[in-house]
């Protein structure tokens, strides 16, 4: 369980803290605005998650209008579709409510794409495999292999749960030689471990890493991946979107990000660096998260697996010590590239890896609505006629 009973409320109270009849409540929990669930005392009843109550008594002090609610939701703010994937509590990741750092102990990122998958597809053996992909890079190899499913596969609309969960599956797999540049057995992370010419040591790292990087609830290359699978179109193509929208500088790129600033560290000492990035009024690339302001656990479980560079650490004391913010993920993925010597890109490559399995699950969770994402614009253009 998640929360505590007392973090819940029952009809009566979430009603009188809206100000609402039981009518508009109810409309509230069926578009996704306030999580409800049973009452363990009595079945016929339901509780009301108090946190979503709370920010909708806000929004309702405010009177704010629906277009400016709705924009406000694009960036960190409200939720914009229901989902039972993923989210976000109190500074924990909770994949089907199971803690992700918990689950990053032991798991392999098949079992875990089966879990966001809600278990379909557990008794699948591996098949034989595809061609391998073309390109001379693992990024460039990923979007050959995706292109190509996408523009083969069959549409995704209207088929059997279980036959695309299957096929999801598959995908992932292939998505993970294309990446390796091999075919051969094994799970995943041993895959790309032997790949990278990485130990045993190695290959726990990067298990670890997958499993953490597995999904993070709506995020951009989610939501890209979820509006192209609500269209009809095939897992591939939706997964495809979501490789797309990862390659960003603002996304999955952000490793670069840090990666160039730790090599200007490198230059001038990372006391330097921090203050000349502060001085510009610019962010350090790898600390801070708008979800986790008490720190990324997903950095935390992953550093405490292994001990940063040098360098790494002196860059971490230094930001952290000047902006208050704590190292995020993209800082605890490009410090495990760095110190198991990894190939250049891996870092975006682990990512890319591990989110395809968060893509296809909510692609199959979108597909099961049968709704089409298509939001309205706020027209700020010239006046028409």
């Amino acid at each position: 369980m998640l929360m505590s009973m007392t973090e819940w409320l029952t009809a009566g109270e979430a009603q009188a803290r809206l100000g609402v009849r039981p009518q508009t409540l109810y409309a509230y929990v069926s578009r996704g605005r306030i999580e409800a669930r049973p009452d363990a005392g009595d079945p016929r009843k339901s509780l009301y998650r108090a946190e979503d109550v709370a920010r909708l008594a806000v929004r309702k002090a405010r009177g704010r209008k629906p277009a400016l609610v709705a924009q406000d939701a694009i960036a960190w703010g409200e939720p914009v579709l229901a989902s039972a994937i993923t989210t976000v509590r109190h500074g924990r990741l909770y994949y089907r409510g199971r803690d992700a750092e918990t689950l990053a102990v032991g798991e392999s990122l098949e079992s875990i794409a089966r879990l966001l998958r809600g278990g379909d597809g557990v008794s699948l053996k591996r098949r034989l495999k595809a061609p391998r992909a073309d390109g001379v890079t693992g990024r460039a190899r990923a979007f050959a292999a995706l292109a190509a499913r996408a523009g083969a596969d069959a549409p995704a609309r209207g088929r059997a749960p279980i036959a695309l969960a299957a096929e999801a599956a598959g995908l992932l797999d292939a998505f993970a030689d294309a990446v390796a540049g091999a075919t051969d057995g094994g799970l995943i992370h041993q895959r790309l471990a032997a790949a990278w010419s990485q130990d045993e040591a190695g290959a726990e790292l990067i298990r670890r890493a997958l499993v953490l990087l597995a999904d993070h609830e709506l995020n951009a290359s989610t939501f890209a991946a979820r509006v192209t699978a609500s269209t009809g179109a095939s897992l591939a193509a939706s997964a495809l979107a979501g490789l797309a929208a990862l390659s960003g500088p603002l996304h999955g790129g952000m490793a670069a990000r840090v990666e160039a600033f730790v090599r200007e560290a490198e230059r001038i000492g990372a006391e330097a660096a921090v203050a000349g990035r502060l001085a510009q009024g610019l962010a350090i690339p790898g600390f801070g998260h708008p979800l986790y302001p008490g720190g990324d656990p997903r950095a935390r479980a992953l550093l405490t697996a292994f001990e940063p560079p040098p360098l790494f650490e002196a860059v971490r004391r230094r930001a952290e010590a000047a902006t208050g913010a704590v190292a995020n993920v993209d800082y605890a993925l490009t410090a495990l590239a760095a110190v198991r010597n990894l190939p250049e890109d891996a870092a975006f490559l682990l990512f890319a890896t591990a989110r395809c399995a968060g893509w296809l699950a909510h692609a199959l969770e979108q597909i099961q609505t049968g709704q089409l994402i298509r939001p309205r614009a706020r027209y700020i253009g010239p006046v028409l006629d």
